[in-house]
């Protein structure tokens, strides 16, 4: 299998994570968003939606979603578990999940792209492939997410070592991954958030996060 990827962006970087705590070593190939390069016609064959990651197997199937990748993968290998181990759990951490994809991910999202000034993506406010301008009403509606994303962060970490309790997850993939990415926006967690900071500190250091 190969992993297509692209160094620099956010959501590839969580299955870029996600395979390093599972101590895998997947062959990439780069591929520049930047550059547009996920909206030429080489790639195009490969997802015709323009996003990253990709994850093709040895037969040809692709998967085209990060959160696909990393349950196709949890489930050859299970260890260790950073999807849950039981039903309780794997709800749990899906919710958590969801919250930090919802609130962190896609809300940096739409502060980025639909700034009327980014060269690269103005003409981009909707991921993958297409040619949708700037919607500058997304900006304010994201930063009030990542208000919210802030706030149910530290909340979470209140009296845990993690997200979900006393174990590294999916979730915390998901949430260093958005705090990284919301300083491309130069937003960063309030210094108020000290559960917040001591958290991503620790996160930080970990082998994956420099995956």
């Amino acid at each position: 299998m190969k992993l297509y990827d692209c160094a620099v962006a956010p959501n590839p970087r969580r299955a870029r994570m996600f395979i390093a705590e599972k101590g895998l070593d997947i062959p990439k190939v780069e591929v520049d968003i930047l550059g547009g390069e996920n909206l030429k016609e080489s790639f195009l064959a490969i997802n015709p939606r323009g996003l990253l990651p990709v994850l093709e197997l040895d037969d040809g199937t692709r998967f085209d979603e990060a959160m696909a990748i990393c349950r196709y993968l949890e489930e050859l290998y299970p260890e260790p578990p950073l999807l849950g181990t039981t039903p309780v759990e794997r709800a749990q951490i899906e919710c958590l999940q969801r919250k930090m994809e919802f609130d962190g991910m896609i809300a940096t999202s739409e502060v980025f792209r639909n700034q009327p000034d980014n060269e690269s993506f103005c003409y981009r406010s909707l991921p993958g492939a297409g040619d949708t301008p700037a919607i500058p009403g997304l900006i304010d509606r994201g930063k009030k997410s990542l208000d919210r994303f802030f706030y149910w962060l530290e909340k979470f970490l209140d009296g845990n070592e993690f997200i979900t309790g006393d174990r590294f997850t999916m979730v915390d993939i998901t949430a260093v991954c958005a705090v990284d990415f919301a300083k491309w926006v130069d937003i960063t967690i309030p210094d108020k958030n000290t559960n917040s900071l001591r958290w991503y500190e620790e996160v930080s250091a970990r082998p994956s996060a420099k995956a």
